[in-house]
């Protein structure tokens, strides 16, 4: 494991930043030999006066790249101040340049082998946390399997965000309009957690627990997404409102996925909502609305119906309560129409 300490004598914010830059330029969590603002990076300290301390400032941050999850586990846990993960850095590093955070100790996770690859088994498939929204919509067996997931990562900024950023990071940043969590919890996605105790597994949907808020324990990090083995006639999909074309964040967004018998009735489904309430919502009422029917107008009109009914939105600037409430139906009727055609349906 690397560990560096970078020291200044300039305000906290400027501090955050300039590392926070330095890290956005490396690759795979290596360390570039670089000038940045002024600052020569081959040593490991840089300003007039290293001492910190005497100024008032606060402590230097840590910035680590441990190489086993245990490791990052370990160095989480026994760490003092605010940590937080280094995946791809799109939420994170804009976060810092603002000023809203100021990180003591910056964990890289992207030289953690279990955490940089897609691997398909017979039982689904795992992606590590590290991984992009790009390489997921590059992996054909994926995006075959679990469309509705890649499409909702995909939608995730522009292509240059996408080159960075990953689903774990969007399910960790807690927000209620996240675009891929819907999909996965839709798609039954699990996350596996690894802790200075051991591991364990959670469904994704028990991850956040509100806004910026998640039940993840000291120390803990999600290691990995799993999403199970898709069956046969089974299909999901993913939609959301914005207000523009593309690059915003969903107004109202749902994830459907269904599988379908031999005679192409609904046997089962999962209907998840986003930004409609203080965490994504899974809907089961919503999904046993679909279960028996070819999705005709009676069933579509009671998943409309069932969604409306768990709406707990907000008013913002951006959409009313009433406005999402009723765009929630239309979305999940869209998606299910899209998994349906998709499963093998009409």
């Amino acid at each position: 494991m690397m560990l560096r300490t970078i020291r200044s004598s300039r305000p906290a914010v400027e501090l955050a930043w300039v590392p926070a830059g330095w890290l956005f330029f490396g690759r795979s969590g290596q360390l570039r030999e670089d000038r940045l603002r002024g600052y020569d990076f081959r040593n490991e300290q840089f300003g007039v006066d290293n001492d910190a301390t005497k100024w008032g400032r606060n402590p230097p941050m840590r910035y680590t790249t441990p190489t086993t999850t245990k490791e990052a586990a370990t160095l989480m846990a026994k760490a003092k101040g605010n940590t937080f993960v280094l995946a791809g850095g799109t939420d994170l590093l804009v976060r810092m340049k603002t000023g809203f955070i100021e990180p003591d100790l910056v964990v890289d996770i992207k030289n953690i082998a279990a955490m940089q690859s897609i691997t398909k088994s017979d039982s689904g498939f795992r992606i590590g946390a590290a991984v992009s929204a790009a390489a997921m919509g590059e992996h054909s067996a994926l995006k075959k399997a679990w469309p509705g997931v890649v499409e909702a990562a995909n939608l995730i900024g522009s292509d240059q965000i996408q080159s960075r950023c990953t689903i774990v990071g969007n399910l960790c940043n807690a927000s209620p309009a996240a675009d891929s969590v819907p999909a996965m919890i839709a798609a039954g996605a699990k996350a596996i957690i690894v802790g200075p105790r051991g591991r364990r597994t959670v469904a994704v949907e028990k991850v956040v627990t509100g806004p910026g808020k998640m039940s993840l324990k000291t120390g803990e990090v999600i290691e990995a997404i799993i999403l199970p083995k898709s069956l046969a006639k089974s299909a999901d999909a993913y939609l959301r409102f914005i207000p523009r074309s593309e690059m915003d964040i969903a107004v109202v967004s749902a994830g459907v996925n269904l599988t379908l018998d031999n005679k192409r009735v609904v046997k089962s489904a999962r209907v998840a909502l986003g930004a409609v309430a203080p965490t994504v919502v899974l809907v089961p009422a919503a999904a046993r609305a679909l279960v028996g029917s070819k999705l005709d107008d009676a069933a579509m009109e009671k998943l409309a119906a069932a969604c409306a009914a768990a709406c707990k939105p907000i008013d913002d600037k951006r959409g009313t309560i009433e406005f999402r409430t009723d765009v929630a139906g239309v979305l999940a009727q869209r998606a299910a129409r899209i998994a349906y055609q998709r499963a093998g349906g009409e």
